[in-house]
């Protein structure tokens, strides 16, 4: 049998980490989805933006703070560069000043990294970015979704009629049927609303929406077992959207709410994850000019690698099983 390629990250203690290029988890660049297991891929766009711009510089920022990622988590030991082989795909070539070609831009990347076989963990960008990769990853079967949010992103239209911006995605994925809202669960929903009706969507088709004031009842642990309920054992999608976290931990965000989950909890929500049946994951709505201090980046690539962990170890399964099953 011929023996399995990894690609391995650059190492801190060789090459210092303020050196080399910066590339995601200081992984190796490609350009062909098919030497993948896992591809890492930038968004840079923030056309869906209703109101601060910035999350186009996302990706470049939360490659620079992915440098201090080490290659193994310090409480489940995963090392995701033994488990699958990972690199970093690159950027999209957005369209800034069109969404709709932007749009068709991402699915035309994501679709062809999906074809290839490999799946994509995405740094954004703003949330609308995501409804564009589930065109591309969900057309056999609708995908289930863990969604850390501080708002449900299932508002209709804005601006008298705009039906894509970074607060609709999920409404337009349920009405394409590429998201099945039974088996999507939203956690950390706050804030003032538009009207009393701004949630009545997510509820009338069955999203099962966890409200920051429901979370804190809960706690974690009883939350992970909600959101293991809910999605099942079929295809899942995790998309984190760094406003869940309350703006003390994340304030490079364009839509700040005060009142949201700790950067820990965050993350043990994620590690909660474990033997879900994953598809892939994004993080959004990281927006480095509104802070200067590159914080919030380093929030993002940190919750890209708690991702990347659990993505891997999903990869491993998969691989294991099929061996298993081909003898």
């Amino acid at each position: 049998m011929q023996k399995r390629e990894f690609y391995e990250p650059v190492d801190a203690a060789v090459m210092p980490r303020f050196s080399d290029i910066p590339t995601f988890m200081r992984l190796p660049v490609f350009r062909d989805p098919s030497l993948l297991d896992i591809a890492l891929i930038g968004v840079p766009w923030d056309g869906g933006t209703t109101n601060r711009a910035g999350a186009r510089h996302g990706p470049r920022e939360i490659r620079n703070m992915s440098s201090f990622v080490r290659r193994v988590h310090p409480v489940t030991k995963i090392s995701p560069f033994e488990l699958a082989r990972i690199g970093d795909l690159g950027d999209v070539p957005v369209n800034p000043i069109n969404v709709s070609d932007t749009l068709i831009r991402i699915e035309r990347v994501f679709g062809k990294v999906h074809q290839a076989g490999a799946m994509p963990l995405t740094a954004g960008g703003d949330h609308l970015t995501t409804l564009p990769i589930f065109r591309a990853i969900a057309g056999a079967e609708p995908v289930g979704m863990v969604h850390f949010d501080a708002h449900s992103d299932t508002w209709d239209t804005y601006f008298g009629g705009e039906k894509y911006t970074h607060g609709t995605p999920f409404r337009r994925a349920v009405e394409e049927g590429l998201l099945d809202p039974k088996r999507t669960i939203q956690i950390g929903i706050r804030g003032s609303l538009y009207s009393a009706v701004d949630m009545d969507y997510a509820a009338s088709v069955g999203i099962r929406v966890v409200a920051i004031e429901e979370f804190a009842e809960l706690g974690v642990d009883a939350v992970i077992e909600e959101a293991r309920r809910v999605v099942g054992t079929g295809p899942t999608y995790v998309s984190f959207d760094v406003d869940g976290l309350d703006p003390a931990y994340a304030p490079g965000t364009g839509t700040p709410e005060i009142g949201g989950f700790s950067t820990l909890e965050a993350q043990r929500m994620i590690r909660g994850l474990r033997g879900l049946n994953l598809v892939g994951g994004d993080v959004v709505e990281v927006s480095p000019p509104f802070d200067p201090s590159g914080n919030t980046a380093l929030v993002g690539a940190t919750m890209m690698f708690e991702l990347l962990c659990i993505l891997a170890e999903a990869v491993a399964g998969r691989r294991s099983a099929a061996g298993a099953g081909s003898r």
